[in-house]
Formats: structure tokens, sequence, C-alpha cells
């Protein structure tokens, strides 16, 4: 058993989720190669098998988020670019650039998927 735990702890994350390329879409930080533009439709379609699964897991499967907040009550935030702005300059500047953010609960299980881009 802890063998197998092991391994599965230790899997190399996927390459695909359905349509999305997630190799691709990892590959592009911040947005700022213009691929994950590319991918919104994919990503949409996989939502709800995202939904639900821990923050270190969607980590493991999208990559680390460009940007991570802590909210009220133990919630967090992951913020994935979507499109090139300024946050490719400097990652502290403000962003009008599409966003995708994704909300965790206290024990860290992914409750919502946003689209935006409004400044955070």
């Amino acid at each position: 058993m802890a063998l197998f735990l092991g391994l599965v702890a230790c899997s190399t994350p996927p390459d695909t989720l359905g349509k999305l390329d997630l190799k691709k879409w990892r590959q592009d930080r911040g947005g700022c190669k213009g691929e994950r533009a590319e991918l919104v439709a994919d990503l949409r379609g996989e939502q709800k098998e995202l939904l639900g699964k821990f923050a270190d897991e969607i980590g493991k499967i999208l990559g680390k988020p460009d940007i991570h907040q802590l909210g009220a009550g133990n919630t967090k935030f992951y913020v994935y670019f979507l499109e090139k702005g300024t946050q490719c300059e400097d990652i502290t500047k403000k962003s009008e650039a599409k966003k995708v953010i994704m909300k965790f609960n206290a024990i860290g299980l992914m409750s919502e998927i946003t689209y935006q881009s409004r400044p955070l």
C-alpha cells in the first residue's frame, strides 16, 4: 500500500485532460506566449473535471499558478493568465489581461472557476 501511494505521489503530471493540452498550458507561464488563449475553450470544456480537486492536484495538472492569493476564512485563489499583458513585464503590476481564477475552500477543494479581465 505504501509503495502504491509513493508511486501515485511521485507520478508525472498528465499531458492532456480531455481536449486540453496541459503540456502546452504549463509551458505558457503568465499567458505570455499566447498559447493559453488558444486553449480557453478546451479549459472550459474540462471545468467539471477540475471542480472538487485539491489545490495541490490542480497545481500538478495546470502547473504553478501565476498568482496565488489567500482570502478570508482560509480560502485561496489560483490565478492563471490567459493572454499576454503587463504581467509579462512585471508580475507585481496590475494587469487587465484575461485570466481564469480558481477558488479553493478552507479544506483546499476547488469550489469555483471564474473568468475575468479586470485587475486583481
